[in-house]
């Protein structure tokens, strides 16, 4: 328990919880111990959270003739996890953002409270400068033949763009996504003025059938190489070389990144896999469910013959992901095909903001700008 759960049970009346609540921020961090607190009335609540390892759903416990309850877990330093809190009160349950912690995560499917433990720090480069000059965002609209339909691609275009200069491409699987949830322009703009990177063009895509498309499918490496890649050619001044082009994705975007370049190799110099649904098999089948099937087949057939898909490849992985176990087994398969890679924990989940703070270190170790240029 930390320091605060005596002091917790030894609340009595509404008028020592309203004192004990007072100015304090939540969840309670005391070293590597975090307690979540929750106040109001209920039958039962719980802490619903998404560390792999430990068991997804925490009863809190109820501070004796009081409506004040929690629950303690033990939390490394550094650690960052979203959660919700199951409130259940007249036979009704519903998961709840935890009203007395404002730090809020948004994603997909909506929003989830966060939890800081000691030693996290929210990345300075990741919000908006004002002394950065901001770069532009385009939509593209084409037709895909490949698909057999229309495709919207958002086009990042540096600050002080000019069509007579010869600029690096990073194309990005689930580009809106890493636009709204992980904020993908401001760390562009603020890397690009910081000279960690060098100025690019970064092509964000976005899927119509992310399911189908990014589970490792023939017809969209087909797509992002026969299609995508001339019509940016033809549309921007790119140098055009596979030193200077990479390619990236999160969980599901990781397949399709990885899966286009070892079906298309000497395209895409340099991936950046965060996360990757690398799900495989040594033996009987496994247990992801039918959407992992094209995945797991690919998988399997990258371990036999991984051929070299890129120069280099920085990867990242949460180690309170499921998704952690295949991440650490894929390093050595990834090292043995000659790329250079740079692997990189945190302790994160799943989650956007997790790949946001890993988007510094991999985009300038990938395309390292002047400054790195200098002083490496």
């Amino acid at each position: 328990m930390t320091a605060a759960s005596p002091s917790l049970r030894a609340l009595r009346t509404s008028e020592e919880v309203d004192a004990f609540l007072d100015g304090k921020s939540f969840p309670l961090v005391d070293g590597d111990r975090v307690t979540f607190v929750f106040r109001g009335e209920a039958d039962t609540v719980a802490l619903r959270h998404w560390i792999f390892g430990l068991t997804s759903r925490q009863e809190l416990e109820r501070v004796e003739g009081t409506d004040l309850w929690f629950t303690t877990l033990d939390l490394p330093r550094e650690s960052r996890v979203e959660y919700k809190l199951e409130v259940t009160h007249g036979g009704d349950t519903r998961w709840i953002l935890d009203p007395l912690n404002p730090h809020r995560a948004h994603d997909p499917f909506g929003a989830n409270s966060v939890c800081h433990s000691d030693g996290y720090v929210f990345p300075e480069w990741a919000q908006e400068d004002p002394d950065a000059r901001p770069g532009d965002v385009e939509s593209l609209r084409f037709h895909s033949t490949t698909f057999h339909d229309e495709r919207t691609i958002r086009v990042y275009l540096p600050a002080r763009f000019r069509r007579r200069a010869r600029y690096p491409l990073l194309v990005a699987h689930d580009g809106d996504d890493y636009l709204r949830f992980s904020g993908m322009k401001a760390v562009l703009d603020n890397l690009i003025h910081r000279l960690e990177i060098p100025p690019m063009i970064v092509a964000l895509t976005n899927p119509i059938d992310r399911l189908t498309e990014y589970a490792a499918s023939e017809r969209h490496a087909a797509f992002l190489v026969d299609e995508l890649l001339p019509h940016l050619e033809s549309t921007f001044p790119l140098i055009g070389t596979p030193s200077t082009r990479g390619l990236m994705g999160a969980s599901f975007g990781a397949v399709a990144t990885l899966s286009t370049a070892w079906r298309r190799p000497d395209v895409f110099g340099k991936l950046l896999l965060q996360s990757g649904s690398f799900g495989f098999t040594d033996i009987g089948d496994h247990q992801r469910g039918p959407a992992f099937d094209p995945v797991v087949e690919f998988m399997n057939a990258f371990r036999a013959d991984p051929g070299r898909p890129a120069s280099k490849a920085f990867v990242s992985c949460g180690v309170y992901e499921s998704l952690i176990y295949e991440n650490r087994s894929m390093l050595p398969m990834f090292q043995s095909t000659g790329m250079e890679v740079r692997y990189v924990e945190a302790r994160d989940g799943h989650n956007w903001e997790n790949w946001r703070d890993r988007l510094r270190e991999g985009l300038s170790w990938l395309f390292p700008g002047p400054l790195w240029m200098v002083y490496e």
